[in-house]
């Protein structure tokens, strides 16, 4: 099944969705191993590059997610929440959803403002805005707390999920599942 329905995700949600969490592997493991190379050296500009391109990547991979959410339905929690914990839920997705496209758009905002090149995988993306280093520190420290305030969304998410699954014991967790056979 390739498509949500309300008994279940399809597997392109399912795929998007555990991509997704690959990648943000990925560029915090950049981000955070970064510093086994000293400044300045091949190394760690390297590892910066992947970095930008991952979270540019993500950037993209959550429109298609969107267009995805919005285009299907979304599969009905068996058994049903009370309207507080689907109001909850609305509201993590909704700063998760906002963690994925502000973190990237910081990013992309920043390299621009630091007047360097945005590197997609052998392209070069336009500048969002013009060199500004007043700017730049700002959006630096904006793209830097929202990282860091990301652990605890994903902390949230994966609780809340667990929490599902072994309290509520709803269908949440294994909607989400790729299918066993």
């Amino acid at each position: 099944m390739l498509k949500n329905t309300e008994q279940g995700y399809g597997s392109l949600s399912i795929g998007l969705h555990w991509l997704t969490l690959l990648l943000i592997v990925a560029v915090y493991g950049l981000m955070e191993f970064r510093d086994i190379f000293p400044k300045g050296s091949a190394g760690r500009d390297l590892m910066k590059e992947y970095h930008f391109m991952v979270g540019l990547l993500i950037l993209a991979l959550v429109v298609v997610r969107l267009l995805v959410r919005f285009g299907s339905p979304s599969p009905r929690i068996v058994p049903t929440p009370s309207p507080l914990m689907l109001k909850l839920g609305h509201l993590a997705h909704l700063a998760l959803y906002g963690f994925l496209i502000l973190t990237p758009l910081l990013g992309w905002l920043l390299l621009s403002a630091g007047g360097k090149p945005i590197p997609f995988f052998g392209f070069e993306l336009p500048a969002l805005i013009g060199p500004d280093d007043g700017l730049k520190e700002t959006i630096k420290d904006l793209h830097e707390t929202l990282a860091n305030l990301g652990y605890a969304l994903i902390a949230l998410h994966a609780g809340a999920a667990l929490y599902h699954h072994h309290v509520l014991r709803d269908n949440t967790l294994t909607n989400m599942l790729p299918e066993r056979k």
